[in-house]
């Protein structure tokens, strides 16, 4: 851990040599993760390529909290994320997925640097480093973010303040007073998110708790959702839920015999047994 702890205090500033150091990783594993998300290798760091793998890798790797109710411990090292997702063809949560593609994105000659985000549910926003995004310079400044839910499939320019549209929906970015962003998609506040780069390692005291606490959404909750070429597809639990494109959703309660064959057929994601809720309902509820 750096001395840029969870409680928001400042650390040292990180640098983008800070940053391409940390995530460095080797060429095999970037071949690795092309192929997993079936890009090829850019020509050059441009954001027409980071447009096409931001895309690629949100339509491949699911969003998805499974290690934390199989017991799986999460490692923010870089190549433990990377062989996750190409090597056991897995996803993750924010921290793993933009971990990774940060990595995959380093290696792949681009200029990347971690914000610290907090998201906004309900009425207000989350603790610090609640949420893991990306700046990536291409060479213009990009906001990057495959690890955020309903994921976002393409880059938003970060110096943009007007709507930019695609096919996840209408995004517009706003300054704060404090000198942070605000992220809105179709009008809705999703997350503020720091200017300031962080290293990897500064996001392992919240990626712990999100997986541990009692209090925590992801150890209440059972998640794989990925977007399709017509809508989504999720996986909560027991429960299969099939989004088209006008937003019609048909539910399905799986019996127990078609769960681990579900997680196969819609996400490519090989089990050999269900995951089961971390926190047990009773005590969501005391």
């Amino acid at each position: 851990m750096t001395d840029s702890p969870v409680d928001g205090r400042p650390g040292p500033e990180k640098t983008d040599a800070d940053t391409a150091s940390e995530l460095h990783i080797g060429q095999r594993r970037v071949a690795a993760y092309l192929e997993r998300i079936g890009a090829a290798r850019p020509a050059l760091p441009d954001v027409e390529h980071l447009r096409e793998l931001q895309y690629r890798h949100v339509h491949t790797v699911p969003f998805e909290n499974l290690s934390i109710h199989l017991g799986e411990p999460i490692s923010l090292d870089p190549r433990s994320l990377m062989d996750k997702i190409s090597g056991a063809r897995r996803g993750g949560i924010c921290y793993e997925s933009n971990g990774a593609f940060a990595a995959l994105l380093t290696g792949l000659g681009y200029r990347v640097s971690l914000l610290a985000a907090r998201v906004f549910v309900g009425d207000d926003f989350g603790p610090p480093f609640d949420h893991l995004a990306l700046r990536v310079d291409a060479p213009e400044p990009w906001l990057v973010d495959v690890g955020f839910g309903r994921q976002i499939e393409f880059p938003l320019r970060l110096d943009d303040r007007g709507e930019q549209q695609g096919p996840g929906g209408v995004f517009r970015i706003e300054d704060t007073p404090d000198g942070d962003l605000d992220v809105y998609r179709d009008g809705a506040l999703q997350y503020r998110v720091e200017a300031r780069p962080r290293a990897l390692s500064d996001f392992a005291t919240a990626c712990w708790w999100h997986s541990t606490s009692p209090q925590a959404h992801f150890t209440q909750s059972l998640i794989c959702s990925l977007p399709t070429e017509s809508g989504r597809v999720t996986l909560s639990g027991r429960k299969l839920l099939i989004t088209d494109a006008e937003g019609r959703q048909q539910a399905q309660d799986l019996p127990d015999d078609s769960v681990i064959a579900a997680y196969r057929d819609h996400f490519g994601i090989t089990l050999d047994r269900i995951p089961e809720l971390k926190i047990p309902r009773q005590h969501q509820e005391a």
